[in-house]
Parts: C-alpha cells; sequence; structure tokens
C-alpha cells in the first residue's frame, strides 16, 4: 500500500480499542506504540455537554511539562479519513484535528490525533474507561501507565449503554473468526 494513500493517527482514548476504531474505520492497522511527551490524559465534554454515546466525560489531551500520554498509532487509509473526522464530532466543532510529533523506539512520527475544544472536564464513565482499558491492554501499553489508568475515577454511571453492547458483539466475532483460524 503506497504511504501517500495512508495516514498515521495516533489514539489515546476509546480508540485504542481495535473493535471500536474499526467499527466505522476498516481499514486501520496498528502501526505501533508510542509515547507523546509533555501532554496528559484528561476527561470533559465539549462545552459541558455530556457524551450520549458514553455517559460522561470523553478523552482529550492537554499541555502539561513533564508529563505523557501513551497511545496507539494506527495506520489508516485516507477513505477512512471522513468517517474518523465524524466520530470525533470534527464539524460540530467538539473537537480539533492536529499533527502531532509522538515518540517510538527512538523514531519521532507525524501524526493526526484530536484535541477537544472547550473542554469542561468531567469523569468519565466506567464503561468508557473500561474501553480506554481494554484497549491499552491488548496493544501492551506499559505497565505504569496502565496501572494510572485503573486509578482514574469514574462517574458511576451503571445504566444502559448502547455503545458497549455493540463492542461486546464485534469482540465476540473476532474471536470466533480467530478460533475458526486456529481449527484450520
Amino acid at each position: 500500500m503506497e504511504s501517500h494513500h495512508t495516514f498515521l493517527y495516533f489514539a489515546y482514548g476509546s480508540n485504542l480499542l481495535k473493535e471500536r476504531l474499526q467499527l466505522k474505520n476498516p481499514s486501520a492497522t496498528v502501526h505501533c506504540v508510542a509515547r507523546l511527551k509533555d501532554y496528559k490524559l484528561v476527561f470533559g465534554n465539549h462545552r459541558g455537554l455530556a457524551s450520549d454515546r458514553w455517559h460522561g466525560g470523553v478523552a482529550t489531551i492537554e499541555h502539561s511539562l513533564g508529563d505523557e500520554v501513551w497511545g496507539v498509532v494506527w495506520r489508516m487509509n485516507m477513505s477512512d479519513l471522513e468517517s474518523l473526522d465524524s466520530q470525533e464530532n470534527v464539524t460540530l466543532g467538539a473537537y480539533s484535528p492536529v499533527e502531532l510529533s509522538v515518540k517510538t523506539k527512538g523514531q519521532e512520527l507525524n501524526c493526526r490525533t484530536y484535541i477537544m475544544n472547550s473542554c469542561v472536564y468531567a469523569p468519565p464513565s466506567p464503561q468508557y474507561l473500561q474501553v480506554i482499558r481494554m484497549g491499552a491492554e491488548q496493544n501492551g501499553l506499559p505497565m505504569d501507565y496502565q496501572e494510572k489508568l485503573r486509578a482514574i475515577k469514574t462517574n458511576m454511571y451503571e445504566g444502559p449503554l448502547p455503545m458497549m453492547a455493540e463492542l461486546e458483539r464485534a469482540r465476540r466475532r473476532a474471536k470466533e473468526r480467530a478460533n475458526h483460524r486456529s481449527d484450520a
């Protein structure tokens, strides 16, 4: 695949989880794990409007000297750019796409990522945080960073969350496919 038909996307929130990102962006493949220096992970809502999808604050990043955010760099087809932008509510002004340089094994990579506008801090739902933690585990982010993710306080939301059901189904399908392959 020629590189000008693809782009690199640095995910640090629910898109750490392959099944989450591939729901709408099937071309995504893991490029590597990487670290963004002098930023920290925070949770909130654009203008304080709680996420219908996740029932709580969602992830964004902000400048913070000496901190770091770990994430996954995905290689994606240009054809998925529009659906990624719409998932991040770019047209509504909730997130802005930015180009940032992340570090991986001594290399620097320029990636697209998204930063929330007019963020009002709010804790995430336990379900949203779980998706981030599953993604961190799935991609082998550093253990101390995974510990940090585990320590984040949630809003204790216990109601229905259709998005989680959709992800569970996607994970089950992926497992079944993997099992078929290993039976072959």
